[in-house]
């Protein structure tokens, strides 16, 4: 099995929604089926059709968070020296060369993807085109709207 790359942070995220989903969501719908039982016929019950659905999909969720955190690489960006290059959980101020707007992004994991926070997927073509590249490079980058190219700034690991 792949390792996913994670950040530390995202790691807790996906710990903290695994204690949730295990502690308070599933005691919740198991509860719910059975007083929907309580209430006889099942064939005819939507109560009980809705918390059966409910139950799957919380178990589903519970596998899939475990799965990535078994196969999860947890980088702490703090921890990083990778000599002013952008790697994994580095955040990087660009520059866009035409209009000259700056941006600030973290390059983390899929499940920790949210552009309104500035983080973007490493598997994303922004990231794709910032990965390898130091203060100072230009990253073209293939966008719906056409190629832009952007000026790195500077590199942090925070």
């Amino acid at each position: 099995m792949a390792t996913i790359p994670i950040t530390k942070r995202g790691a807790e995220k996906l710990k903290v929604e695994l204690q949730r989903l295990k502690t308070k969501d599933r005691p919740e719908v198991i509860n719910a089926i059975a007083e929907a039982r309580a209430q006889g016929d099942l064939s005819e019950n939507a109560e009980y059709d809705a918390a059966k659905d409910r139950q799957g999909f919380i178990e589903g969720r519970i596998a899939e968070i475990e799965g990535k955190l078994a196969a999860a690489q947890i980088i702490d960006p703090a921890q990083l020296d990778a000599g002013g290059r952008v790697v994994f959980g580095a955040t990087v101020e660009l520059a866009d060369e035409d209009t000259g707007d700056e941006v600030k992004y973290q390059i983390v994991g899929e499940d920790e993807a949210d552009l309104k926070l500035g983080l973007i997927n490493v598997g994303s073509p922004i990231a794709r085109a910032l990965i390898g590249k130091e203060e100072g490079d230009t990253a073209e980058v293939q966008a719906p709207g056409g190629v832009r190219s952007y000026e790195i700034v500077a590199v942090h690991y925070l």
